[in-house]
């Protein structure tokens, strides 16, 4: 028994039976413990963006953690994009960072590099073990962090920790504590101001606050008192789709935001901060709400969202439920160019009942959000911190969480190049996704946000930086590369065909929707 053992013990007595890797000399002796655990479920990531956009996902539709494995200070920086979106999720996460031995680091070998100081910024949590008796009490208390806050808890694991041998011991799970309670304060404060604000109060719900019971508790409030219910601009998991409370979904484009809460006086904050502009623009605000008008904090990520609200609703004798209106169905095949409006259709139309939908659409498919209104009960997850290259790694760890429901990744073809490999993990996990990949062979947000600062007229260079047209880029030859089974498709009727068919049968299959 050594230091590395007692690591795989201690997370598979947790619950923790999937770990996310990309092992390297450090960690040997740790992939040789998780070989002798055949319960530990392994999936390589071939970059380890991937591996750390696969526990986000993972974790977001599980509600537990899982591990990663990361190889010294540069596989944790190579996995830090990701690691930085899920922080913003606030999804729980075990990280496992080899790094050299401790006696070896005074040497600065190569791959010798300040570990602490990269994963601290993007780390909920963090910790070096000093030896191999340490392992145990460091995994431990990372399983707490993970589990408590939620987040990302980063666990530095040295070459001689893990080869180092430790007594054996029974496992026992770690008492993880309840979610806080929202003082009574915070709730009283909260009902007085949406009393007084009636329809003009908005409830931002951002986290658990999204979920399925949570959105019927805030559907009884908005049924009482008249208050909008609103998400962030970035969702980690919302429950959504046709019998569920309907929210607004903040707009990106900071004009629109503005427009959006235009009429709000207070946004009462359960699990969500304060709504603001994404960037910096010559001219407009930076917050989105109206001068004057406060975001008024009731309840934090970690806080037990879900009584918070039946709490608030109870003060505010909100008895009787929101009456959604439960809209038809989607019909009729698109035709013509494969526009917006069109992709959102047939995307929304074939969606089927419990699936998954991992949205890096960005600039594309944005209708889609609204129409899935009308589609089947679904969980629709999203880049949460705005470092692109989360889709294709996310969609592989959705899809391990929910065995049994298709997962459907809306894709942007500039971002989903950052972790293409993500599409090899699906193929080799076998991972029931639909890849829908939004082919304008462009960074076309970027050209968006060139004219936000109010550049409207693009040179060579401009361009040059912002087109992906030459050479265009054959998304369903890389797809195959990855053994992954693909088509291209060029019109409307075109694209839902396919998807019908992608959407029957099972396994990962990749559509690039070349845009008019």
């Amino acid at each position: 028994m050594n230091g590395a053992d007692r690591l795989c013990d201690t997370l598979l007595g947790n619950g923790i039976d999937v770990c996310f890797a990309n092992p390297g000399t450090s960690e040997m002796h740790f992939v040789a413990a998780l070989d002798r655990r055949p319960q530990m479920r392994c999936v390589l990531g071939l970059f380890e963006g991937v591996v750390t956009a696969a526990a986000d996902g993972y974790a977001r539709m599980a509600d537990r953690p899982a591990a990663t494995l990361l190889h010294t200070g540069p596989g944790l920086a190579n996995g830090l994009a990701n690691l930085h979106n899920a922080r913003r999720a606030r999804t729980p996460m075990v990280n496992v960072v080899g790094d050299h031995a401790a006696y070896h680091l005074a040497y600065d070998a190569p791959l010798t590099s300040d570990i602490d100081s990269l994963a601290r910024p993007m780390s909920h949590w963090l910790r070096r073990c000093t030896g191999p008796d340490d392992v145990g009490p460091a995994a431990e208390a990372a399983i707490v962090a993970a589990r408590t806050h939620p987040g990302i808890a980063t666990l530095i694991l040295p070459a001689d920790s893990a080869w180092g041998e430790v007594a054996a011991a029974d496992i026992a799970p770690v008492a993880v504590p309840a979610p806080r309670p929202v003082p009574d304060a915070r709730i009283a404060a909260a009902a007085e101001a949406i009393r007084r604000a009636g329809p003009r109060a908005g409830l931002l719900l951002g986290n658990m606050a999204l979920r399925a019971g949570a959105l019927e508790t805030a559907g009884r409030i908005a049924a009482a008192t008249g208050a909008k219910l609103f998400s962030p601009v970035q969702i980690s998991r919302l429950e959504a789709g046709r019998g569920r409370v309907p929210v607004t979904k903040i707009p990106y484009a900071i004009d629109l935001a503005l427009k959006c809460l235009a009429e709000v006086d207070v946004l009462v904050l359960v699990g969500a901060p304060e709504p603001v502009a994404f960037f910096a623009y010559p001219g407009k605000p930076s917050r989105l709400l109206p001068d004057g008008a406060p975001a008024l904090p009731m309840a934090e990520p970690g806080d037990a969202l879900g009584d918070a609200l039946a709490a608030l609703a109870d003060r505010l004798g909100a008895r009787t439920p929101l009456q959604v209106p439960t809209p038809a169905p989607l019909e009729g095949v698109p035709e013509g160019d494969l526009t917006d409006a069109a992709l959102s259709h047939s995307i929304a139309m074939l969606l089927p009942e419990r699936a998954v939908v991992v949205d890096e659409g960005l600039t594309t498919a944005r209708s889609v959000f609204e129409l899935f209104k009308r589609a089947p009960p679904h969980d629709y997850l999203m880049l949460t911190g705005g470092a692109i290259g989360m889709g294709p790694g996310a969609a592989a760890g959705a899809a391990l969480a929910s065995p049994g429901r298709k997962v459907v990744a809306l894709q942007a073809d500039g971002s989903g190049m950052y972790t293409l490999q993500g599409l090899w993990t699906q193929a080799r996990e076998k991972l029931d996704v639909v890849t829908i990949i939004f082919s304008n062979r462009s960074y076309a947000i970027l050209q968006r946000e060139m004219r936000n600062v109010g550049v409207n007229q693009f040179g060579e260079n401009a361009r040059r930086m912002m087109q992906l047209d030459d050479p265009a880029l054959d998304w369903v030859a890389l797809a195959n590369g990855m053994g992954v089974e693909g088509a291209a498709v060029e019109t409307a009727e075109g694209f839902h065909a396919v998807l019908d068919y992608a959407l029957g049968r099972e396994g990962p299959f990749l559509i690039e929707a070349v845009m008019a």
